[in-house]
């Protein structure tokens, strides 16, 4: 072999150099092989696969904290909120799936508020729906709670002003009907003449008498305001039911002043003149006397509605006659309590009248309700 090929076979040949006899790689020219050659693919990591600190330069830490802040940036979103979003280079397929993830929760979230709010672009629920857990009718309408109240003062105010106008039209015969009530109810009327103990009794006296037409006139008035008042809130049905009360109320109260007239207050007058009759002689004074009066009138013409309550409370469902029957005592105590209350008798007995009228209208509604299947 000459000398060209013997300076071939030692230039291909290495190995001769860096490994000793026994097999193993000289450590020195490891170390300066791999210092001159390609930089490791794997940064701070050993040859048993553990992670070097000291290898690790302070380039690559600063370049490895700006990868981390970097990595989630915040998201802005429509509601005011703010998320964070990974921002590392993902494969393209991967981003489009989460940008369809990102938007389909973004539109799932859209739709709640949506429909949260009220719906869709129409903003109301259908007709069919029911509004608060309770159906309604379609007129209808939430308003403010100061709002209801100042309405409810308007009506009252109008049923004030047409019991005024008919007290004042009436205040100018006043004189006449004292004069009539006096001579039916009192006994003798020629010898227990009214007596007047205070100078403003005889005035006060004609207001009374006249305010009884104005009780009169303004009882249909009220079941009218009150049915304007809760009109929008009433179905078809109910509001003629209602307007049907209004000609039934007044000829009620009119029964009722009738039904005190000519047989409470003559039975009450009956008896104040005989329980006193062997001890002394009564002396009818002209403003208790016409207390006792105006208040049984008009206190009659209020209890005979009792039967158009009761009436109006089935019809429009608010109670039934069975749940009347069950509950009839408790209304017979509480007809006993408002007579005693209302009533300005000290002897009981006009209370005691005016109980027995109340529960003979309210049993005598239910047996014809009864009587006639309702």
């Amino acid at each position: 072999m000459d000398d060209s090929d013997r300076s071939r076979d030692d230039s291909s040949a290495p190995t001769d150099d860096a490994v000793g006899d026994d097999g193993t790689a000289d450590s020195g020219d490891t170390a300066a092989d791999s210092d001159e050659g390609d930089e490791p693919t794997t940064d701070g990591v050993g040859s048993d696969g553990a992670t070097s600190d000291e290898s690790a330069s302070p380039a690559d830490d600063a370049a490895e904290d700006e990868s981390e802040s970097a990595e989630l940036t915040p998201l802005d979103r429509h509601d005011g909120s703010a998320r964070w979003q990974n921002t590392d280079p993902v494969d393209e397929g991967e981003t489009s799936d989460d940008t369809a993830g990102n938007d389909g929760d973004s539109d799932a979230e859209d739709a709640d508020n949506t429909e949260d709010a009220g719906g869709d672009t129409g903003g109301s629920p259908s007709d069919e729906e029911e509004i608060g857990g309770i159906s309604a009718p379609e007129s209808d309408q939430e308003m403010p709670l100061a709002d209801h109240i100042e309405e409810m003062m308007r009506r009252l105010a109008v049923v004030f002003i047409f019991g005024g106008i008919a007290t004042l039209v009436v205040v100018a015969q006043s004189t006449e009907l004292i004069n009539y009530f006096w001579s039916y109810h009192i006994p003798a009327p020629m010898e227990n003449r009214p007596r007047l103990y205070g100078p403003l009794e005889l005035p006060l006296t004609r207001l009374k008498v006249a305010g009884l037409a104005g009780v009169v006139v303004g009882l249909p008035a009220f079941v009218y305001q009150t049915y304007r008042f809760m009109k929008p809130g009433l179905y078809p049905n109910e509001r003629r039911y209602y307007l049907a009360a209004v000609p039934t109320s007044l000829v009620l109260g009119g029964i009722g002043i009738a039904f005190a007239h000519f047989l409470v207050l003559p039975a009450i007058f009956s008896y104040f003149t005989t329980y006193t009759s062997d001890a002394a002689t009564i002396a009818f004074g002209l403003a208790e006397t016409f207390n006792l009066i105006v208040i049984m009138l008009a206190f009659m013409a209020i209890v005979f509605q009792i039967p158009l309550f009761i009436m109006l409370a089935i019809m429009m469902n608010i109670v039934t006659r069975q749940w009347l029957e069950a509950k009839r005592l408790i209304f017979w105590g509480s007809f006993l309590g408002i007579a005693f209350l209302f009533s300005p008798d000290p002897t009981g007995m006009a209370p005691i009248i005016v109980t027995l009228t109340m529960i003979v209208l309210f049993e005598g509604t239910l047996a014809v309700l009864r009587w006639t299947g309702n």
